[in-house]
């Protein structure tokens, strides 16, 4: 079984990081994750999607924070 990878391309959901061969965001994917759904719902919902690529996304994020960027937090109460 060949790796599940993360890519870009511009033509597709506007160039943002999908699953390869989906069209499912590594930010939608990690929006539901976040707001509490498993990882079994996930997959439920999007049946072309598979653990491997969830994994490879969770992957990317974190590879991506890694970077040496600062990321502010706004603050909620202004």
């Amino acid at each position: 079984m060949a790796a599940i990878h993360i890519e870009s391309n511009p033509a597709i959901m506007m160039g943002k990081p999908i699953v390869a061969g989906t069209r499912i965001t590594v930010e939608l994917i990690l929006e539901k994750l976040a707001a509490g759904e498993t990882v079994e719902q996930v997959l439920a919902a999007h049946p072309r999607l598979t653990r491997e690529g969830i994994l490879a996304a969770l992957d990317f994020a974190a590879r991506a924070l890694r970077a040496d960027v600062v990321y502010p937090i706004p603050d909620k109460a202004a």
